[in-house]
């Protein structure tokens, strides 16, 4: 399959399509990249040096992929941080020009907005367009608890309010959503929950909590997520295999207590984890 991929680009370290892409390339599936920005780094530096590419480029780079005719042949595209509301509305223009010349494709949107403990952390205006505008349009979300809770306009701090609020979000439009990182009343201290709801049912994977800070993360499962239910349709297989290969990418990078996720020297997890996860059906 070929997806299409949205979302930054760093020349040192793997965040955005420098995280997303690689995966995707070794489950054996081509990957094309447009960037939105070109840094020399991930942010989290708080030093870098680059350039943040507009709207008009990415609306030129998909033009000539369509003067090519290969927009019938993408399967799907997938998005994530987005820096102005200009640059989300070329992502869905995007999408739904692929839409058009290949009614089986499908858009993937990770709803980038803020975190827990964090809060909002993206510019004015974007909270709103994820909530208003992106996901409506996409077919599969990959929120993280904070994000589900904006997107919702309600809480997660039990199981069934998690679920609740999932069920507010698809009524937006999704059919598909992968909470990424989930800790309920339920959850032990030293776990952390991903929630998987989608057409076959509601779904949930616990994974041990690892010592571990580092950017990209979200951008890799998203990715893996989406090209697993891309292969199988199944919100349940999706989330055991994305769930699988991230906890052990992320176990790698904190035993080799890397600044860096570790998405070449643990490129082994993406096709055959060496933990394997059973989701749990709720």
């Amino acid at each position: 399959m070929n997806f299409l991929s949205i979302q930054s680009w760093v020349a040192y370290g793997h965040v955005g399509n420098a995280s997303a892409m690689f995966p995707i390339q070794r489950l054996g599936h081509e990957a094309w990249g447009i960037h939105t920005v070109q840094f020399s780094n991930h942010t989290g530096y708080g030093a870098w040096r680059g350039q943040v590419f507009d709207a008009a480029l990415i609306r030129e780079l998909v033009g000539g992929m369509e003067e090519l005719n290969v927009l019938p042949r993408c399967d799907g595209v997938i998005s994530g941080y987005m820096g102005a509301a200009d640059i989300g509305e070329a992502i869905l223009d995007t999408a739904a020009r692929v839409k058009a010349a290949n009614a089986d494709s499908h858009y993937c949107c990770d709803p980038v907005i803020g975190d827990v403990g964090r809060g909002i952390f993206v510019r004015p205006g974007i909270p709103e367009f994820m909530r208003d505008k992106a996901v409506p349009a996409a077919d599969l979300i990959t929120p993280n608890q904070f994000e589900l809770d904006y997107l919702s306009g309600r809480g997660s701090s039990t199981l069934a309010e998690a679920v609740a609020s999932c069920d507010a979000v698809h009524a937006r439009g999704p059919r598909v959503i992968l909470v990424t990182s989930l800790h309920t009343e339920d959850t032990p201290a030293d776990s952390i929950d991903l929630l998987a709801s989608g057409p076959d049912g509601r779904f949930r994977v616990r994974t041990p909590k690892l010592d571990v800070s580092v950017n990209g993360a979200g951008d890799a499962i998203a990715a893996l997520f989406f090209v697993h239910w891309k292969t199988t349709h199944s919100a349940a297989e999706a989330l055991a295999k994305a769930a699988s290969s991230a906890y052990g990418l992320l176990a790698r990078t904190a035993a080799a207590g890397s600044r860096e996720i570790l998405t070449v020297a643990a490129q082994d997890e993406f096709v055959s984890p060496s933990r394997v996860f059973t989701p749990e059906k709720l």
